[in-house]
């Protein structure tokens, strides 16, 4: 039995949740033990810029923010769940890293 650490990333936290419960969904049917999803600090990207394209006028800005949110699982499994678990079907939107240890 070896650890894999899986990190997910996503814009959009509905397709992260959707990814993080087919994980769990196949331990729990396989009958491994899996820690998470663990939430962890959301990601905050902001910009101000001015809505006028020259000087002239009141300065007003406009901001925009960027959040990427994050959720980590460690499976405790072999490379049988290992495969199934890489067999899920991820959107684009959702990064996947797994380290195994």
């Amino acid at each position: 039995m070896s650890k894999a650490r899986i990190k997910l990333q996503s814009q959009n936290v509905s397709e992260l949740d959707d990814v993080c419960g087919q994980i769990k969904e196949i331990a729990q049917r396989v009958g491994v033990e899996m820690k998470g999803p663990v939430p962890l600090p959301t990601k905050k990207l902001r910009i101000s810029t001015r809505k006028t394209p020259c000087g002239d006028g009141s300065d007003t800005y406009e901001k925009w923010e960027l959040r990427v949110h994050k959720r980590l699982i460690e499976i405790f499994a072999d490379d049988r769940v290992l495969r199934e678990v890489m067999r899920i079907r991820i959107p684009s939107s959702v990064n996947v890293e797994m380290t195994l240890n």
